[in-house]
């Protein structure tokens, strides 16, 4: 593969890549014979009667055509989950675990997926599951596609580079990337080990949240989104390509690279994102927001202003706000949230909740500052703060999350994280004189 780390800018715009001159054909997208004797090939990500501003698709010309595989075959699951999520029902307790370890054998990203927690599925285009991934080595000859959902990769340990169908992707921690369902790719460590966090998306595809009242700009700018450029490689052997398929995966044998496409043009493709580049908007006077203004990616619902998945993330910004409690208020929503930390503290949890754990909060579940947050904040002599080094996340659905059983037996789940509220202190004082 060539042209590595060559990115084209802007979200969900029309692009247009080759690696040769004269591939993309002018005015037509399937003409009688393509440039070079290359396949054209159609990969749709809506409908085809989806209207033009949400029709999603991508024109591939390729040295092969896709269909050329071995027949697919059932292969292990290992501990990736998918619907129906019911091997374990759905809590109202708080949970959280500690960071999972990479493993001591040879794994890569596909051996690597663990399932924390899932809701709805991918027959009915409405859900999500939150996936831990780690890897040790490459995918070398194995590919992977999936047919149920996309993946919002969130690294927090090692980069990782994503070869794609169209082009190279390489992502590191504090960065996300977004591979669309159906897209080919390896996804390898770029140092010795990588670890992370993955919402695969079963629902309607991500866009940027409307800005409303905020205006034109703010949060996440579309021209900081980056896609790859065409990039390929011709190489043949025995290669197997592994396919999620409703919840199970499936492989078939290859005798090439599908990682052959030659020029691509469409709306339709992998991109990355640096979080660094989120443009906090955040209060000057008093009260804490809600933390819908940190919302870089949604995922709508059939139910307006209701998301099927949100991702949110907390990042470094100024802390201004006067006569507030200035961390994460005590809440109950009707969302339920998985959080992840990348690095540095939370503010919320500035003890036992660590980078490469998480936790989850579902629909009506209350949570908030632990104790010594909250005696610390409600003490602090409110001046401008810098909240520096620390980078948090969310994956927030409207659906419950129903944890899997690998999830609720895993050593690292913390069996005493309620304990964390148990000293709260009980200040309430009666006005002297007053009667009930």
């Amino acid at each position: 593969m060539a042209n590595e780390l060559k990115y084209q800018s802007g979200f969900g715009n029309q692009f247009e890549t080759e690696v040769y001159e004269g591939t993309l054909p002018k005015g037509k997208n399937s003409p009688q014979k393509v440039a070079f004797g290359l396949f054209a090939e159609q990969l749709s990500g809506s409908a085809f009667t989806a209207d033009r501003y949400n029709n999603l698709r991508s024109w591939l010309y390729r040295i092969r055509p896709s269909v050329l595989h071995g027949e697919f075959k059932p292969m292990s699951n290992g501990l990736l989950r998918s619907k129906p999520f019911t091997e374990e029902p759905a809590s109202p307790n708080q949970l959280r675990w500690d960071p999972f370890p990479i493993p001591n054998e040879p794994t890569d990203f596909i051996a690597g997926l663990m399932t924390i927690a899932g809701n709805g599925g991918y027959s009915g285009n409405r859900g999500s599951a939150v996936h831990i991934y780690t890897a040790n080595k490459a995918m070398d000859d194995r590919f992977f596609y999936n047919s149920d959902g996309d993946f919002l990769i969130v690294p927090e340990k090692g980069a990782i580079k994503l070869r794609t169908e169209f082009g190279i992707i390489d992502v590191a921690p504090g960065e996300i990337a977004v591979v669309p369902r159906g897209v080919k790719y390896q996804a390898d460590p770029i140092e010795d080990v990588a670890r992370g966090y993955i919402c695969e998306n079963f629902g309607l595809p991500f866009k940027l949240p409307a800005l409303g009242p905020i205006g034109a700009n703010g949060l996440a700018n579309p021209r900081d989104f980056l896609y790859p450029v065409a990039a390929f490689e011709e190489r043949t052997g025995t290669f197997t390509l592994i396919n999620k398929f409703q919840g199970m995966l499936y492989e078939a044998s290859l005798n090439h690279s599908p990682l052959d496409v030659v020029a691509w043009h469409g709306n339709y493709a992998p991109y990355k994102y640096d979080l660094k580049l989120f443009n906090v908007i955040n209060t000057v006077s008093f009260d804490h927001p809600d933390p819908s203004i940190f919302t870089v990616l949604t995922s709508p619902s059939e139910i307006e202003g209701t998301a099927n998945v949100d991702f949110v993330i907390f990042p470094p910004r100024w802390m201004v706000a006067k006569d507030t409690f200035r961390p994460p208020y005590y809440h109950r929503n009707c969302m339920s949230e998985y959080m992840g930390l990348l690095f540095g503290v939370y503010d919320a949890k500035e003890e036992g909740f660590v980078p490469g754990g998480g936790s989850l909060h579902n629909q009506m579940s209350a949570h908030g500052p632990d104790t010594n947050t909250y005696t610390k904040a409600v003490n602090a002599d409110l001046q401008p703060v810098y909240l520096q080094d620390t980078l948090a996340f969310m994956f927030e659905s409207s659906l419950v999350y129903a944890p899997t059983s690998f999830a609720m037996q895993a050593p690292q789940r913390q069996k005493s994280y309620q304990d964390c509220w148990k000293d709260l202190p009980i200040n309430f004082k009666a006005p002297v004189g007053a009667k009930l």
